[in-house]
């Protein structure tokens, strides 16, 4: 089992947070080692917490109105590696170890797998 790494924050940092108008931030997540982007969801201040503090991702459904965390029902688990916020505070980016099958609930190891173009 991969180890929990709970993640530091200051207050300053998470004030730098800026939250659409519903109080959600898009959150990337990005595999550890390969790059890969395995998956968006979005986020809003305590799901940043739990994620910070857990050491495993947490979002925010915007369909189910609840909070979820990767992985408790699939196996397919997130566990933060590295956390970052952008220039404008407005996206967030973690760097995690996939465990499982991966990240889209589709089967897919990402969620992004169709490409644009003739050979989408």
């Amino acid at each position: 089992m991969p180890v929990i790494t709970p993640i530091s924050a200051t207050s300053e940092q998470l004030a730098a947070i800026r939250y659409d108008a519903d109080g959600l931030v898009p959150a990337i997540v990005q595999e550890e080692g390969t790059g890969r982007v395995l998956m968006m969801a979005w986020m809003n201040a305590e799901s940043l917490a739990r994620t910070l503090e857990t050491g495993r991702t947490w979002f925010w459904s915007r369909s189910r109105q609840e909070y979820w965390c990767k992985g408790e029902t699939s196996g397919d688990r997130q566990y933060v590696r590295e956390a970052y916020y952008d220039c404008d505070g407005d996206t967030l980016l973690f760097v995690v170890e996939q465990e499982g099958k991966g990240a889209c609930h589709t089967g897919e190891y990402s969620c992004f797998f169709r490409a644009f173009g003739s050979d989408g």
